[in-house]
């Protein structure tokens, strides 16, 4: 089964796969060369949800019923060749709090209660253990220091944006393990697109306190009536760039989960009534 993706730009920076067990996923071709991480970024295919759930919801804290929920955490693992105990579980609030997972914190979510309620960013080096975060809109961040065997995933709205979750990361991963920006490999996943996020003038006001003029004008497209189109994938992008991250290391993605919201959980579609995506890292 091949969906009829709508992309956002010719290069393909995120592929389909499916696993033998049905499930559908989308991967970066970087991140498979790298050779040293699994994987993926779910998609609305492959789980056992119902309704507007279906079929593939990750999400916890939906009314979806919690066994179809941990039957598709089951398949997601299943597919991406990492244990069900692996899974390590983000607490996403929006802000740009950091965890720095150790052995004791493996399964955190899955197996055991979460003792954090408020962590956007997951780093680790262990090889145990599996990054979970979650998504409907808001962009994913994988980062992989093949050098140091050190990962990290990030969720980042526009709250994440504005206050450089992206830098938090980088930071943490800088003083945890060693990681330096020419070393490390990005990729920043499928998200809502410029064309699609329409925002209001006390954003574009909120970061222009964050970014230089020159990036703003390559965020942020104006419209009529006070109204702005923001571009959160580039915005990541220049975070990560401005940290030394080489742009030959940066991969974006060219799929919109607004655009393909037959295929992808979207926020702005949906509304509430919907299921969660996720997105996972781990190292080999």
């Amino acid at each position: 089964m091949m969906l009829d993706w709508k992309r956002k730009k010719q290069k393909r920076e995120v592929e389909e796969r499916q696993a033998s067990n049905g499930v559908i996923y989308l991967a970066f071709p970087a991140l498979e060369k790298s050779g040293v991480v699994k994987h993926g970024f779910s998609t609305r295919f492959g789980g056992v949800s119902q309704g507007c759930f279906s079929s593939m919801n990750l999400s916890l804290s939906k009314p979806d019923k919690a066994t179809n929920v941990r039957t598709n955490f089951q398949r997601m693992a299943q597919a991406l060749d990492v244990s069900y105990e692996s899974l390590t579980l983000a607490y996403q609030v929006h802000s740009t709090n950091v965890r720095v997972l150790g052995k004791e914190d493996r399964g955190f979510g899955i197996t055991k209660e979460r003792p954090y309620r408020d962590v956007d960013g997951l780093v680790t080096n262990q090889r145990e253990i599996t990054l979970v975060s979650f998504f409907a809109d808001c962009i994913p961040l994988y980062f992989v220091d093949s050098k140091n065997h050190a990962i990290g995933l990030a969720h980042s709205g526009w709250r994440g944006t504005l206050q450089k979750i992206g830098q938090r990361m980088f930071e943490t991963m800088q003083r945890e393990y060693g990681t330096e920006a020419e070393h490390l490999l990005a990729c920043i996943g499928p998200g809502i697109c410029i064309d699609c996020y329409e925002v209001g003038d006390e954003l574009y006001q909120a970061f222009q306190s964050s970014f230089d003029p020159c990036s703003l004008e390559d965020i942020f497209v104006k419209k009529a009536n006070t109204k702005y189109h923001l571009n959160l994938m580039e915005a990541n992008k220049r975070i990560l760039l401005q940290l030394g991250v080489l742009e030959e290391n940066i991969h974006v993605s060219d799929i919109c989960t607004h655009c393909n919201s037959d295929y992808l959980f979207s926020h702005r579609k949906h509304g509430e009534n919907r299921g969660n995506l996720a997105a996972f890292l781990a190292l080999r």
